[in-house]
């Protein structure tokens, strides 16, 4: 066991996923927060079977910032008539039957008129727990930039702009995006940041979040991994509740492993996104790290701390040591 919980960790900071029974638990469903809510009295607004619906009852939205080696960016004016004239980073929804990384090239090519190679995921965004963006860099391998005499409804134009002030954007959202992916590109990735990491082609029927708890043991000063043990030995998941935010959902995650007065905690980042078209769900493995040692950190769940092997503790000490060396999860509310 202690080898495989070793190998799963491994495969996760490589960004990979984690295929067969590691997808068979869940935890905390939508029915257990259900419980949990009505025993304090509050009435559930989410049934107890949700399931994801792209298109239906979810959105998820790609966005790419691409920048050339003039330190340009690569931005496309509207002509979605609530925003024409405006301009914004290649984005759009995600169509059935698309990877996230399809999606990605699709709406380059269709706002820019050019072929995107997406290389890595920069940030996930969500809000509640139904709208997810996925924001991706890469480098441009083709095509021709979309001219005013090629505007269609898609977009008016695209064109590589250095200052962002000659223009009028559509929204100030992706300006921390942008910020984000010029530091990416002028880092080392893999060596300052986290190494080049794209979404693991995994089907998922549902929403989850799985967490990669890790904690320090004061007498040996090695790091521990928390392992579910409901069924047989895994990392803890749950449901992503649709009606709350990803930091309401972790929150009340940890209270139901730890208790009320969960020890300090925070989340570091995602060390990978599973998603498949097969299936409308999607898995996001956050990071999480406790500050106080394992000697005082109880746990009231169906869980144990897990010693792990010392070249896996070599390999996550820079990962928890280093601010960017994860996927940024921004929750916007």
């Amino acid at each position: 066991m202690s080898r495989q919980v070793d190998s799963s960790i491994s495969k996760l900071l490589q960004g990979a996923g984690l295929e067969g029974n590691e997808n068979d638990f869940c935890d905390f469903t939508i029915a257990d927060q259900n419980s949990v809510a009505e025993s304090q009295g509050i009435t559930p607004t989410t049934p107890s079977n949700f399931k994801p619906v792209l298109g239906g009852n979810v959105t998820y939205v790609v966005a790419c910032v691409i920048i050339n080696e003039r330190d340009e960016l690569l931005l496309m004016q509207e002509a979605k008539e609530s925003c024409a004239g405006k301009w914004y980073l290649p984005a759009g929804r995600m169509e059935k039957g698309e990877t996230i990384v399809q999606a990605a090239a699709r709406e380059v090519l269709e706002e820019t008129g050019l072929h995107f190679k997406a290389e890595t995921l920069l940030v996930v965004e969500t809000a509640g727990g139904t709208w997810f963006r996925f924001v991706l860099t890469g480098k441009i391998i083709g095509g021709e930039l979309k001219t005013p005499a090629k505007a269609d409804k898609e977009s008016l134009q695209a064109k590589w702009i250095f200052n962002l002030q000659e223009i009028s954007l559509r929204a100030n959202d992706i300006l921390h995006l942008i910020d984000k992916a010029k530091l990416y590109k002028q880092s080392n990735p893999g060596v300052t940041w986290h190494k080049h990491i794209l979404p693991a082609p995994i089907p998922h029927l549902k929403d989850l979040m799985r967490l990669i708890v890790l904690i320090k043991k004061r007498s040996t000063n090695r790091l521990h991994v928390l392992l579910s043990e409901k069924t047989t030995l895994h990392f803890p998941t749950c449901e992503i509740n649709p009606a709350k935010s990803m930091h309401s959902t972790l929150r009340r995650f940890m209270v139901e492993m730890f208790g009320a007065d969960v020890a300090q905690h925070r989340p570091l980042g995602l060390l990978n996104v599973e998603a498949d078209p097969s299936a409308d769900g999607c898995c996001l493995t956050l990071l999480v790290v406790f500050r106080p040692p394992l000697e005082e950190v109880p746990l009231i769940g169906k869980c144990a701390w897990h010693e792990l092997s010392e070249d896996v503790h070599k390999d996550l000490l820079p990962v928890v040591l280093s601010k960017n060396s994860t996927i940024e999860l921004h929750v916007v509310r």
